[in-house]
Formats: structure tokens, sequence, C-alpha cells
């Protein structure tokens, strides 16, 4: 069918029911971790936020229940209505999954649990599919050559070399229409030799008519199969950003920020006066500090403290912190002095870690944000600027370390990645440049306050001029 219909509710459910023998590990592979959180916590978080999902239901190795409703439970994740064994076979964990559902009229999106890098595009474009077709698969083009072998001889020769052009490699999810796949799963039963490793295998057999439509997938969207998939996994999510929510529109914003309290390190000029000046413009109380207008210094914890605890006593409370604050000195390292160092240490480092521990008390009551800021120079240091993008580099693993720590306090922390923008810190270290190559601080700014009003937690989130797929600069934002 392809034909526009009502949207359906979408339910999730993912698929965990793997033993992990390949690995030789005691705990199943969803259950190990990378980068902080075990595998099945990371595609947890995805499904969870994406807002196109209603609910979640968790098919877990039958052995392992227990820690998965611990997890469940312990990072609250609202939408797991349940947590399933899993069969013995995929197919068996699918029937157990359909027989959960009953006779909904509902979506169903089948995910491996140890595919942790799906994204939030690829599961909204799978439910928009869904409005047209009764049956989705995610797949990505394949950029090797694909031989089919001859092996009937006991050594293997190339039978064929099929047109790597009408080629993809298939990934997940799977989606169907719930009555589409238990229909298909109720004729399979009928069959001996029934055998199949997913759920579109299952319904291009028995349903034939029924069209596949193919969703395109993403190279990261690896499955954590062999234990060298843990090492490629774990360096894709320390390097991995993503583009910033769906703006947020006046209404979204006022809801979110009126009455509430953001306290804005580095507000003089730039990114952090444009987010303070939208927060104050949708019913935010803002205390704006910095070295020159509040005499505040954001490496230096007693100032930073007492900062904090004027804005608790002026307001009541503080929902959102954020540090725009930096110092961006352009030489190289033999060039700088002890000060230089020091300096640059100090207030693109230090700081950011001093006003996250004076922050934790305040945001922890109030299930609040904090936001940091890195540069597109952390994934790779840059000459000219080794102490800037290093420092970068860290916040990074800062925010991604505190996600975690933070997770049963209820506080999220993510960093914004801005392309080159234009701020008095960048003319001065790089002189006038083209303004149509410059990101403007208002737009870094209406990105960033959609980050801390999101339920995002340990990320870090690209801000770009550029359309897709071009290349972006190296320079520091």
């Amino acid at each position: 069918m392809s034909l526009e219909r009502a949207e359906r509710p979408t339910v999730a459910v993912i698929l965990a029911g793997g033993t992990g023998q390949r690995f030789g590990a005691s705990l199943p592979k969803q259950l190990l971790k990378v980068s902080g959180k075990t595998i099945l916590e990371h595609t947890l978080d995805v499904f969870e936020a994406c807002e196109h999902i209603g609910e979640i239901l968790v098919m877990m190795n039958a052995d392992f229940i227990a820690d998965a409703e611990k997890i469940v439970a312990e990072r609250g994740y609202s939408k797991v209505t349940t947590v399933l064994p899993g069969g013995d076979t995929r197919a068996d964990t699918t029937r157990a999954a359909i027989a959960q559902l009953g006779d909904r009229d509902c979506n169903i999106l089948l995910h491996d649990a140890v595919r942790p890098l799906v994204d939030d595009r690829i599961l909204r474009d799978c439910v928009t599919a869904l409005n047209r077709f009764d049956a989705i698969d995610v797949a990505i083009p394949s950029a090797d050559t694909i031989i089919a072998v001859d092996s009937d001889n006991g050594d293997e020769t190339i039978a064929d070399i099929p047109d790597r052009a009408r080629l993809r490699r298939g990934q997940t999810p799977q989606g169907f229409t719930l009555s589409v796949l238990r229909r298909a799963y109720e004729i399979a039963a009928t069959d001996p030799d029934f055998t199949t490793t997913d759920d579109c295998g299952v319904v291009r057999r028995y349903l034939p008519d029924v069209p596949i439509h193919v969703v395109a997938g993403s190279e990261h969207n690896m499955k954590i199969t062999h234990p060298i998939d843990i090492y490629l996994a774990d360096r894709l999510f320390q390097l991995s950003s993503q583009a910033p929510q769906r703006p947020a529109d006046p209404a979204e914003l006022r809801t979110a920020l009126a009455g509430r309290t953001m306290v804005v390190f580095g507000a003089s000029y730039g990114i952090g006066a444009s987010i303070a000046r939208l927060a104050e413009a949708h019913g935010a109380n803002v205390a704006r500090h910095s070295r020159s207008e509040s005499g505040v210094h954001v490496e230096d914890p007693v100032q930073v403290d007492e900062a904090l605890r004027q804005a608790h006593n002026d307001y009541g409370r503080i929902d959102y912190v954020v540090n725009t604050a930096g110092s961006l000195h352009k030489a190289r390292l033999e060039e700088c002095d002890d000060d230089d160092v020091e300096h640059s240490m100090r207030v693109n480092f230090l700081a950011p870690i001093v006003i996250a521990r004076a922050s934790l008390p305040y945001l922890r009551d109030t299930r609040g944000s904090l936001l940091l800021f890195t540069s597109s120079s952390y994934t790779r240091g840059r000459a000219g600027y080794s102490l800037y993008s290093s420092a970068k580099a860290g916040i990074v693993n800062l925010v991604q370390a505190l996600a975690d720590e933070w997770a049963d306090t209820g506080v999220r922390i993510n960093c914004v990645n801005p392309e080159r923008t234009a701020t008095p810190m960048r003319t001065k270290a790089f002189g006038v440049e083209p303004s149509d190559t410059l990101l403007s601080a208002e737009a870094v700014a209406h990105s960033s306050v959609d980050v801390l009003i999101s339920p995002l937690t340990g990320h870090v989130v690209d801000v770009r001029r550029a359309t897709p797929g071009s290349e972006t600069s190296e320079a520091p934002a």
C-alpha cells in the first residue's frame, strides 16, 4: 500500500536477546559499556528522545531481565512499558512482541539493541514512510563489490558479481503495520520449512504482494557484532555530533523559559549576550556574568559560587546555566609563555569544571540543564592554537562523562559546537572576515536555547551555516 493515510501510533521493539557468545564475555554485548553507558542505554536514549515513538518494548535475554529492568528504572525511560524475555531465535522474539501488542492498530519498529548509533533522522523517516507503506526496511548502498561464490567442490570460486548499483546493506529498524507483520507470521507458522534471519524476509516470503519500502540508513548505524566493533563504536561516540533540535517556536520557548532562571557566564558580548537576550525576551530571569561587566572570573570557584548563590537568592531557583566564556590565544606552543598557558587552560578547561561542580546542587533541585561550548577543533588539534583545541577536546569528554555521572539526578549537560561565528573573540584572533562565511551569534543562540530546553544529555550538537554534505570549517568558532 502506498497511499497517504492517517498516522498510527508507533511502538518500538528493542531486540536485546543476544547472548554475546562471539565476544566470549560473561555479559551479553547489549550490556557491555561503550562511552560510559551500556549499549542498551545508548539505543534506548535515541528512541526515548524521538517524539514520534510513543511506546518501547524491550525484548531481553531471559537470563538478564533484571539487569534491563534496573537500567530502565534508574535511567527513567518513561516510554518503556515492559521488559520481556526474548525467544531462542529472532523469529521467536518477534512473535513474542506481536503477542504482547495484541490486536492494536499501530505501527511497529523492530530494532537491534546492538545498533546504538541509530539516529533520530532515521526514526523519523521510518515513521513517515509507514504513513504510506505497510512494510519498510532501512538500508545503505554497498561501497564494496559483492560477489556470489560457488563452493560445491570445496574450493570457493566466484559464481556471480551482482550489479553494485542495485545492492543495499540492510540495517534496522525494520517497520510494519502490526496487522501485516502478524499476518505474515501466521502464514509462516504453517510452513514446516520456515527459516528467517529478519522480519522483512518473512513479509517478503509470505506476503509477496506487500511492497517493502527502503529508507536511507547511515554508515554510522553499525551493528556491534565482533569485539573490534566495541572499539569502533566507542570512537564514533566520542566524535559523534548531531544537528540541532527542531527549532522551538515562540510559544514553546515561552513555556520552557517563562519564570525560569538562567545564569549566563560570558554574557557581555557575542553568543553569551545573544542567549541572555533571547531568554529574557521569552520571560526568563537572567543573571549575566562576565569578567568585564560583573567582575566574575569563571575560573575562580569562589566568584562562581557567589554568582550562583546570588541568582538563587534573587529568583528562588536556577534552571539553566550556560558558559560561553573562552580565551583564544593564537600562537605556536613554543611562543607561549607560562602565563599564556596557565590563562588558556584555566579559562577554557578549568572554568567549565568549576561551573559544573558549582551548578549541580542548584540544577538538581530543578532537574535543569548545563550548556558548555566546544569547537570543531576538538576532533583534531590545530596548529597555531594547540592550547585552545586541546581544551575544547577536554570539554567534550567532560560533557560525556558528566552526563553519565549525573544520569540519576535528572540534570542534563550538553555542548554546542558552532561553525565559525561572528564574535569579538574571533575577530580579535582572525581579523575581519566576509560576513557571508560566518554564523551570526543570534543564530547560535537560538540553537543553544533549543538544546538547553530539550531532553538531550551528553551530546555534542553541531550548529552549521553550510548545507548538509558540504565541507565544514576547521577554524575555531
